[in-house]
């Protein structure tokens, strides 16, 4: 049995013009803000999360899905665990490529480059935005460690919990900070009907940025 997800047909009509190259004449930046806006007005859940694509020890591919909390000139930002699986592999091989998908709007932006990680300072300003709860996680969380229950987690939580009491400021773990990816190539995919999908992908030139549209 054949199932097919997510085709674009007649009844699902297209009401936004066709992405041209144009569209990149102030760059890159402009663009991937205005779809993360639109997929936020829509009320898409998640509507940061993208796909970080990295590479193990053996140059397999591994991905998972992390949230975006930062996109300007400079690239694209996320935080985690430096000594989860990801950060492991991106201090490894600082290289990336992270993909925001937005089914509902028929759109994609891949993003690929270097990584690099932020600042102290970068850091310590998105830390000190976050939920409590999701800073006592971080200490608590040996992220991609194996654990013997859900229990055992639970109780990290808690001596964390206890550790830092109810009033006291949680500091940034040692092990906790920013990536940033910085773009050398940009695609932005549209869907359309019979398979016919738009690509426009800007990519870095010898210090320039070049636009070519891909066939789908």
């Amino acid at each position: 049995m054949r199932v097919s997800y997510g085709e674009i047909g007649p009844e699902r009509p297209i009401v936004e013009p066709d992405l041209e190259p144009s569209w990149l004449d102030q760059g890159w930046l402009p663009l991937a803000r205005r779809w993360v806006e639109d997929a936020v007005e829509v009320a898409l859940p998640e509507p940061n999360a993208m796909v970080l694509g990295t590479v193990d020890a053996d140059g397999h591919p591994c991905t998972r899905t992390v949230l975006c909390k930062g996109m300007d000139a400079d690239g694209v930002l996320f935080f985690t665990n430096y000594e989860s699986d990801k950060g492991r592999q991106l201090t490894a091989t600082p290289y990336a490529s992270v993909t925001f998908t937005w089914i509902p709007l028929a759109r994609q932006i891949t993003v690929r480059g270097p990584v690099e990680r932020t600042s102290e300072k970068t850091t310590s300003d998105y830390w000190n935005g976050r939920p409590r709860g999701s800073q006592l996680g971080a200490w608590a969380s040996r992220q991609s460690r194996p654990v013997d229950s859900r229990a055992d987690l639970e109780a990290a939580l808690v001596q964390a919990g206890e550790r830092f009491g109810v009033d006291t400021d949680i500091p940034v773990p040692a092990h906790w900070g920013g990536f940033r990816i910085r773009p050398e190539s940009v695609e932005f995919w549209q869907g359309r009907p019979n398979r016919m999908h738009n690509r426009i992908r800007t990519r870095l030139v010898d210090g320039g940025w070049t636009v070519e549209r891909l066939q789908p």
